[in-house]
């Protein structure tokens, strides 16, 4: 179960990119889109609570666009995000990240059957849950987990895929203990993986950050491009 940390500094919502010309239907998902969709190389970016349509989100989606990939940002919670003034203990029972991880695997078959020969899948807080069960049917071809809500080792020891996490120096969901546990877990399984954590900020800082602090900016945007740098490593035409 998420918590607190998960709800703090909501995203303004009404602040975000709403042209209708980007959003279209992708593996059953109503989506946000940005980059060529003639692209054989595509990410799917899965949101936290707050769902797909947060601003710094679809900016994160059109600056991995610009380095030429397709990206996806499906609405995973079918119009039913996170509000602040909801009860978590309610919402989260109806928006399991496993049923997120049925819903990806959907949308990785569309894109897949659309000509895209590569995809990799980039998962924030309940995203970042969500892509370490995807990443155990190996039909992604690299995965990105950013300051992820509780993971399961059983779903790291599953894994199948080139794996980049990224977490936060403070975070009570995925302390840097357990990260470098699970970069252990992935080594000894023979899975590349790269486990980075950033000093001074908390979770959430890569989606939800203060526009007026300077740190977490600077190190949203330094975890932005660790990011873009092992979907270009990994993510191939074929």
């Amino acid at each position: 179960m998420a918590g607190p940390q998960c709800c703090a500094n909501p995203p303004d919502i009404s602040s975000g990119n709403r042209q209708d010309d980007r959003i279209e239907v992708i593996g059953g998902l109503t989506s946000y889109t940005a980059g060529s969709p003639a692209s054989k190389l595509a990410v799917i970016l899965i949101a936290d609570i707050y769902g797909y349509e947060a601003p710094k989100l679809r900016q994160i989606a059109e600056k991995v666009a610009a380095a030429g990939f397709y990206v996806v940002v499906p609405d995973f919670f079918y119009g039913d995000p996170y509000l602040p003034d909801m009860q978590l203990s309610s919402w989260f029972p109806n928006h399991l990240p496993a049923k997120g991880c049925e819903d990806a695997r959907k949308v990785v078959a569309d894109l897949k059957t659309k000509g895209a020969s590569a995809v990799g899948a980039a998962g924030f807080c309940w995203g970042g849950m969500t892509v370490s069960k995807l990443s155990a049917y190996g039909e992604i071809e690299a995965a990105v987990i950013l300051h992820p809500g509780p993971l399961s080792e059983d779903d790291i020891h599953a894994t199948k895929v080139p794996t980049a996490i990224l977490a936060a120096e403070i975070d009570e969901y995925s302390p840097p203990e357990q990260m470098k546990k699970l970069a252990e877990i992935l080594s000894a399984k023979l899975i590349d993986n790269f486990v980075k954590i950033y000093p001074g900020v908390v979770h959430g800082w890569t989606t939800r950050y203060k526009d007026d602090d300077e740190h977490a900016v600077k190190s949203a945007m330094e975890a932005h491009t660790d990011m873009l740098n092992w979907f270009t490593k990994y993510l191939k035409s074929g």
